[in-house]
């Protein structure tokens, strides 16, 4: 027996007007509204898009209630306990885990693409020396289309998958590069005989005097840290990306729209904003003091780093940036840095209070990324573009599901119009 269809009843006006329901394979069934305007003449207004589906997907599921993330299925605590970040790339991109000689030829693959063209050292010199790296990482990877002709024809399937190796392969090669360009150290290029995470880190820190060892606990940190950014369903940065590659702009135009949206410290820069708090609480005897301002409805300081938007209760990628956070403290044996002080402090004195529980405002992601990266010794500035390598390939996953759905069009969203009416020209010596 065929189930039977779901529907729900819109009444306008004492006329009655049936929407079809759509139902997921997990997660909240959606309302069907796409003939809603041209059979209704009516729109829904929904600021934010928070109750709006805007596409439909196979890659990532969030159930912020339990704090669930999945990609392809598989838990994101199994992936990066288990797995390793160019390993959840194939995932996302192809949508099975592969098998010893895909994974094999993937990591070369990917290798084998992580030198820029050579002429693109130029748009670098061209950046000021105290510009962020998120600047320039918008202008270079922008830039991208202008050297690589080959895989701009979003079309052709073959250059989509160019562009995406591509993509992946050389933004950690341009992330290492901008932060090299802004503390006037020469750049270094990668090997090929390294890792992935491992290749990234000797980029950033590695100078031409002397050998640089990658250690295997900051390698590892720095791996996961990759792994659980790596995608995060319909964010505003992967939105952007959907909505600029609706219009068939190349992926390099459409890959330097996210970067630019994820520069936003209420996105991609939280964890920034995190450390800058830290900083400012300065020392551990002041945090009731500001324990006390995050409780006042009307002080406009916020905990950054605690709570999410969409998880209403641990944010499962936390518990592992735990992990790694204080395996990177233990090697390091920096207990005494004021910073990190602050941070276990804060952590400690916040899951203690019942307002933080109750309210469930517990560390995020963000608060313990921010802290491997400051001991690893990144500059504040680094944290968003390293957020930006990582995410590169959920955004790129995203765009090549949306290319290949026969459903896509260009995106127009619509408004809820309330300025003037209808109204005649005046003449300015009139006016």
């Amino acid at each position: 027996m065929a189930e039977k269809k779901k529907s729900a009843t819109l009444t306008i006006d004492g006329d009655n007007y049936e929407l079809p329901i759509l139902s997921p394979t997990v997660g909240p069934d959606v309302l069907d509204i796409r003939k809603l305007y041209g059979q209704l003449d009516v729109f829904t207004y929904d600021p934010g898009y928070t109750s709006t589906a805007a596409c439909d997907s196979t890659i990532t599921f969030i159930d912020g209630e339990e704090g669930v993330l999945l990609h392809r299925g598989y838990p994101i605590d199994q992936l990066a306990g288990k797995s390793h970040y160019l390993e959840v790339c194939y995932l996302l991109l192809y949508g099975e885990l592969p098998s010893p000689k895909a994974l094999e030829d993937f990591e070369t693959l990917v290798t084998n693409h992580t030198m820029i063209h050579e002429q693109m050292m130029y748009f670098f010199r061209g950046f000021r020396r105290d510009a962020h790296p998120m600047a320039v990482m918008v202008g270079v990877v922008g830039a991208m289309s202008a050297f690589y002709h080959d895989s701009t024809d979003i079309a052709d399937e073959h250059q989509r998958e160019v562009a995406s190796i591509r993509l992946i392969a050389k933004m950690p090669t341009i992330a290492a590069m901008a932060y090299k360009y802004t503390i006037g150290q020469p750049f270094v290029y990668p090997r090929n005989d390294l890792d992935y995470a491992s290749n990234f880190l000797r980029m950033c820190f590695a100078v031409p005097a002397e050998e640089y060892v990658v250690n295997p606990i900051l390698s590892r940190a720095m791996d996961r840290i990759f792994t659980l950014h790596a995608d995060h369903e319909q964010n505003a940065s992967t939105s952007t990306v959907r909505l600029a590659s609706s219009s068939g702009a190349n992926p390099f135009a459409c890959i330097a729209a996210g970067i630019a949206c994820l520069w936003g410290p209420a996105h991609g820069g939280a964890n920034q904003a995190c450390l800058e708090m830290l900083k400012e609480i300065g020392t551990p005897d002041r945090i009731p003091e500001f324990i006390a301002r995050a409780k006042d409805k009307n002080d406009p300081f916020r905990l950054m780093g605690f709570g999410h938007r969409v998880y209403k209760n641990f944010d499962p990628r936390a518990t592992v940036m735990k992990e790694s956070a204080d395996e990177v403290l233990e090697l390091l044996g920096i207990d005494n840095n004021p910073i990190l002080q602050v941070a276990k402090e804060l952590e400690k004195q916040a899951l203690e209070d019942p307002y933080f529980s109750e309210k469930k405002l517990f560390p995020n992601v963000d608060f313990y990324s921010g802290i491997i990266l400051e001991a690893m010794g990144f500059p504040t500035s680094m944290f968003t573009p390293i957020f930006a390598l990582s995410r590169t390939v959920g955004w790129i996953s995203q765009w090549k599901e949306m290319i290949a759905d026969p459903q896509n069009k260009i995106g127009r969203p619509r408004q809820l119009y309330l300025g003037e009416t209808k109204r005649d020209y005046v003449d300015i010596e009139n006016r």
